[in-house]
């Protein structure tokens, strides 16, 4: 006992706010997300183009706010735009129980793009300004875990309870994102630097071209959007994948993804551990190449104990890439500009996410639903090679931890 409160005194009391708040939403939130793609497709009889294209305008719609909101975040604070993306979140869920055409559905999942992004930007940059350069590897990655604890029970009783009734889904959700809005107002202060130098007044008032200028920062976020994508394929589209080639229904998948969310649970702070000790090139190039494989292990797989495994590779990767390029950013941005590099890093998934199902959909009708395996395969074999080479060009000398 008195190792973990010599453990819980590093870090703010708000950092465990955060804790224990995205804990609920994430709970609340993946009671719905992993089953979206099957409702739809299965409520409107779509082909899975169609349903890719609308997840992924979900997150091409992010790529415009998550832009603007880095500066939004920098100029007005953290608190007031993550409570906002919270609250937009729980109407957005609420919303899905009457939605009964297509086009209100795109609406909603538009809605909820432009607006998801605004809380990771806003709390990445909080979390940057409460602990200091050298615990923030841990702290990303206690914050995932937390994330993961919700994502663990979320899908495993979303399952069944989809399997009964979406509404009742929806409406979990919808309390769960509302419950944090208020944990936000009511209890978490405000963290935004006071701009006290010329620089920091002209950067706060101004936009990304400090950034744009950062060609190491730029051709990492390049390749890091490569790498989210066989992500997105499995996080996406393997729920329909599994259902319709192989008969693996929600109840089971939803096992899948909680086997993710527990294996981050268990083990990624042991592996923070390890690989904040490594230059962080190369431990992004091993995160993308256990991408790769997990998503290119499906195409081989047959049932749910191979999908299953294929998960549990991808995890392997997503607990070495996530928490290592969260903490480059926060540690290469200037303090006055943490929103538009936590902005601009953001845009990788929102890139992720937003090409990858809609591609994934295109394969699956065009070609054949393996096909889906293999394009993940490639691309991601493609950016951990990008990682390795940025490495060489650059020889670590401006991405090493402070």
């Amino acid at each position: 006992m008195n190792k973990i409160r010599d453990f819980s005194r590093g870090y703010p009391r708000q950092f465990w706010l955060l804790f224990g708040g995205m804990l609920i939403s994430a709970a609340g939130g993946s009671m719905v997300w992993p089953f979206l793609t099957i409702y739809i497709r299965q409520r409107f009889n779509t082909p899975l183009t169609t349903v890719g294209l609308a997840l992924s305008l979900n997150s091409t719609v992010g790529l415009v706010t998550t832009f603007v909101a880095g500066p939004i975040v920098d100029r007005f604070g953290r608190k007031g735009v993550m409570a906002l993306s919270l609250f937009v979140s729980s109407v957005v869920f609420a919303a899905m129980i009457p939605a009964d055409t297509l086009l209100l559905w795109v609406l909603l999942m538009i809605i909820s793009g432009a607006f998801n992004p605004l809380f990771r930007v806003g709390s990445d940059a909080m979390v940057a300004d409460l602990i200091a350069p050298d615990r923030r590897s841990s702290a990303y990655a206690l914050l995932r875990m937390s994330n993961n604890v919700g994502v663990a029970i979320g899908p495993a009783v979303g399952g069944f309870i989809a399997a009964v009734s979406y509404t009742w889904a929806f409406s979990i959700a919808a309390v769960a994102n509302l419950a944090f809005t208020l944990l936000i107002l009511l209890f978490v202060s405000e963290t935004l630097p006071q701009a006290g130098s010329e620089s920091a007044r002209l950067s706060t008032a101004g936009g990304y071209g400090h950034l744009l200028h950062d060609r190491p920062f730029l051709a990492f976020c390049g390749l890091s959007a490569l790498a989210v994508i066989p992500s997105s394929l499995m996080m996406v589209l393997l729920p329909v994948y599994a259902k319709e080639q192989f008969g693996v229904g929600e109840s089971q998948y939803g096992f899948i993804m909680t086997t993710n969310a527990a294996m981050v649970v268990l083990f990624q702070y042991l592996v923070t551990r390890i690989t904040k000790r490594l230059p962080p090139l190369p431990v992004l190039a091993a995160g993308a190449l256990f991408y790769a494989l997990g998503a290119g292990s499906v195409a081989w797989g047959q049932s749910f104990a191979a999908f299953l495994s294929s998960m549990v590779v991808l995890t392997i990767g997503e607990m070495a890439l996530v928490p290592t390029a969260t903490t480059l950013t926060a540690n290469l941005s200037p303090p006055d500009m943490r929103g538009r590099y936590m902005g601009f890093y953001g845009l990788t998934w929102g890139l992720g996410f937003g090409i990858g199902p809609m591609l994934g959909g295109m394969l699956n009708d065009h070609l054949a639903p393996v096909a889906i395996w293999y394009g993940g395969l490639a691309i991601g074999l493609t950016a951990a090679l990008g990682f390795l080479l940025l490495a060489r060009l650059l020889r670590q000398p401006v991405y090493q931890s402070e």
